[in-house]
């Protein structure tokens, strides 16, 4: 089942695990290499010597390739300190009424410095780069070439992809506005860029001649299958990997996905102040205005000691939920193992399409 895309990252299946930045630990990523797809470790939070010893730990787990995630960002970032000491206040207050012992405080710095995170994703050299929120300098990526390692570009939108394409990119991977988590986008506002999977897909094989992949909301072997069809050369799953037991997110998280509601999952400003799709729980109905109107990564690290606090008491509905769409078709399993089956329905898939049958779900 190895196609030229797969064969070229040396994988054995069209597959790779979205890195989700802080659900992704170095035992979920191996599971996935080892089983024969591409583990990604989501480094996008992760100070420089993180990413050095979490690559060094997936390597002891695995000697299949990987790939490190990271969020192109400015190094430094300016806040308006009134609207931050406002947003304190009303978290803070947040926090108090849901019987969180816990508050808000300033933190060193409000993100890691992109450019040190590059430096220390050369220096892993992984086989895969993947990256999203903007489109790396040409410098950047004649080093990433340099070391042999491939690049992938999140897009949303056709426009976002032929950025890629021209930055020179070995393939783009395509995020339909089903997709869970943070959205890629950077040339458009997000509100204009929730473009449907299926449409954007075709839109973009045929814009530019590198690979494309699918990313939004594909749960199972089929859906694989379809984004296939419609010329994806790889599928990128998330949500789908976040109840496996290697995965690090919160256990009330893992708990509530069975039960999410399609039409509760929806477009978040809330928990990081970047558009980002979720289950919309009490802390998204709670949240005022005003918080929202912070940016990323400023919110983002406000909320930080919140969301912990709120996964070590279990309160699943303070937390940032990011899933896809789909996310009720969740099936936990073993990372291995759940590769391994979604790759069986892939090709029970293509073979009941071939004789004209129908697959069961």
């Amino acid at each position: 089942m190895t196609s030229p895309f797969a064969a070229r990252l040396g994988i054995e299946h069209p597959l790779i695990q979205a890195p989700m930045a802080g659900s992704t630990p170095p035992e979920l990523v191996a599971a996935v290499s080892n089983a024969g797809g591409l583990g990604s470790l989501g480094a996008g939070y992760l100070e420089p010597q993180a990413i050095l010893d979490q690559a060094t730990q997936v390597r002891a787990l695995s000697a299949q390739p990987h790939a490190i995630g990271l969020f192109v960002l400015p190094d430094e970032f300016e806040a308006d300190m009134a609207a931050v000491a406002k947003a304190r206040e009303q978290l803070d207050a947040l926090m108090a009424r849901e019987g969180l012992d816990v508050r808000t405080s300033l933190p060193q710095r409000w993100a890691p410095r992109f450019s040190d995170q590059f430096a220390a994703l050369c220096e892993a050299r992984p086989a895969v780069a993947s990256f999203a929120f903007g489109v790396i300098g040409p410098t950047q990526l004649r080093e990433l070439h340099r070391r042999d390692i491939h690049v992938i570009g999140t897009a949303t939108t056709v426009a976002e992809v032929r950025a890629w394409a021209d930055a020179g990119a070995d393939a783009v991977c395509v995020q339909g506005a089903e997709a869970g988590g943070h959205r890629g986008t950077f040339l458009h506002k997000a509100e204009d860029a929730m473009i449907g999977l299926f449409a954007l897909l075709p839109l973009a094989v045929r814009a530019v001649d590198i690979p494309v992949i699918a990313s939004g909301a594909i749960m199972d072997g089929r859906g694989m299958l379809a984004a296939e069809v419609l010329g994806a050369a790889a599928s990128q799953l998330g949500t789908a990997f976040l109840a496996c037991p290697e995965c690090s997110a919160a256990a009330a998280w893992k708990r509530d996905l069975p039960q999410v509601e399609e039409h509760r999952v929806t477009t978040i400003l809330g928990f990081s102040g970047r558009a980002a799709r979720g289950l919309r729980n009490r802390f998204v109905e709670a949240m005022p205005e005003a918080v929202q109107g912070l940016p990323y990564p400023v919110l983002n690290a406000l909320t930080a000691p919140l969301r912990r606090a709120a996964a070590a008491a279990g309160r699943g509905d303070l937390l940032s939920e990011w899933c896809g769409q789909a996310a009720a078709l969740v099936r936990p399993q073993p990372a291995g193992e759940l590769v391994a089956r979604l790759m069986h329905e892939y090709r029970l898939a293509r073979r009941e399409v071939a004789v004209g049958g129908q697959t069961t779900p």
